[in-house]
């Protein structure tokens, strides 16, 4: 007889377990726990032994409402076979008993697992992979499914988009690509467009760079002590990285240089061929040639200028934009980034997320993970343009399977939610009269 065993789990066994799962994410890390602990999450490591050997697992944050009770949630859902109708249902009456014995009202899960597959433009794939199985185990146990939501209402992104990267070449990836993405990097590449790894004295920088973004976007942006947490938490042991691109103006004009001494030389060269024997040049293709290089220069030259100016108002060496990247064995995430409204024009998010993509092929990994977008793929929608972004690159859409809440103590969920009905509704008001008052 096979005996499952229910057991709080040490550090090292979850950490070891975690790392290695199929649907492992930096949210079920010990590290993001000791994150989230600033915002006043506790972690509790829970799991389920075979012969002593760890078959399913959780990182739980657990976080006192309003009522004075507690509300749990596993970031990324439970990292088990969901398939697995009887693990699946001996873990979730586990959790039950461990979380009323905590005094927690519900606990809420949105596992890493897909729902359906979809292809590059988000249509769903004839006969391809999916977790419905998973998602009706869930209903028959008594989860409450959010629904199939599309505009982002979820803690974390429902659908997301990622590009594989395992056992792929970078030029296997350009390849792939938009010709318009692929344009920018070799653009970017011609202007110098450096990145480089911030270190933790540098996070100033980073919160600047998001801080700009926040209000021109008009979202909230996490305070520095945050970034510093995570950093503390996260960066040592391979989980964190935050870029910046920058250029170096002497860098930049010495490329605008180069190409310019290219144009001429190809000027040069053609005014020689036509001199040698200008009944066999056709002159109208010549001077047409000619007069398009020409311009080419004076467009280079305007672009010099340009640089100059900005390094009179901005110094030397120039930061265009950041992103924060979380990492573990199964990919590279983009989590959080921005840019200077100044220096839009260079397009640094485009050599960012590259480099981001660059790292997992280097290091074998997965899939590179764009994050967030929106169910919705109509050119018109007006959060399209985030969605193309990503597709320009390459990889797929990813619809998960969505967020579910598992009730412990109905009377006290009730409650729960008429209490946070009130609280928001009160929030809505006194930004109402703030923005009155502006």
């Amino acid at each position: 007889m096979i005996f499952l065993k229910f057991e709080v789990l040490l550090e090292d066994e979850f950490k070891q377990f975690a790392q290695n799962h199929e649907q492992s994410s930096f949210h079920q890390t010990i590290n993001w726990g000791k994150v989230k602990s600033t915002t006043g999450w506790k972690s509790h490591l829970v799991g389920v032994k075979k012969d002593n050997k760890i078959i399913a697992a959780s990182l739980l944050l657990s976080k006192k409402t309003p009522i004075k009770k507690n509300m749990f949630y596993a970031p990324r859902g439970f990292l088990i076979d969901y398939d697995d109708i009887n693990l699946l249902t001996f873990f979730t009456n586990e959790i039950k008993k461990y979380v009323k014995k905590n005094k927690g009202i519900f606990i809420k899960i949105d596992p890493y697992i897909s729902y359906q597959e979809r292809d590059l433009n988000g249509n769903i794939v004839e006969n391809g992979k999916n977790n419905k199985n998973a998602y009706n185990n869930l209903l028959k146990l008594g989860y409450k499914h959010h629904g199939f939501n599309i505009h982002g209402e979820e803690l974390q992104p429902r659908w997301i988009f990622i590009t594989p990267t395992k056992d792929i070449t970078i030029e296997e990836i350009m390849k792939n690509m938009d010709s318009k993405t692929r344009q920018i990097l070799r653009k970017n590449d011609r202007n110098k467009i450096k990145i480089r790894e911030i270190s933790y004295d540098e996070l100033d920088d980073f919160k600047h760079i998001m801080q700009h973004t926040g209000d021109r976007r008009g979202f909230v942006d996490r305070p520095l002590s945050y970034y510093q947490k995570m950093y503390q938490e996260m960066h040592d042991d391979g989980l964190l990285k935050i870029l910046i691109a920058q250029i170096n103006t002497d860098e930049t004009i010495s490329s605008y240089n180069d190409e310019i001494n290219i144009i001429n030389k190809e000027i040069k060269d053609r005014e020689i061929e036509f001199n040698k024997n200008p009944e066999k040049v056709n002159k109208n293709k010549y001077e047409q040639k000619q007069n398009q290089a020409n311009n080419e220069i004076l467009r280079i030259q305007k672009n010099i200028e340009h640089i100059k100016e900005l390094e009179n108002k901005h110094g030397k060496v120039i930061t265009l934009g950041g992103i924060l990247f979380y990492i573990n064995n199964m990919e590279v995430l983009s989590s959080v980034g921005g840019s200077y409204k100044e220096f839009m024009e260079f397009q640094s998010a485009y050599t960012l997320h590259f480099a981001g993509m660059k790292y997992a092929i280097e290091h074998n990994l997965p899939r590179y993970n764009f994050y967030g977008i929106t169910g919705v793929f109509d050119e018109n929608d007006p959060l399209f343009g985030l969605y193309s972004f990503k597709r320009d690159f390459g990889g797929k859409v990813v619809e998960l399977i969505g967020e579910f809440d598992l009730v412990i103590d109905k009377p006290s969920w009730l409650l729960y939610k008429s209490a946070i009905k009130t609280y928001n509704f009160i929030k809505s008001m006194k930004i109402r009269l703030k923005n009155k008052k502006l």
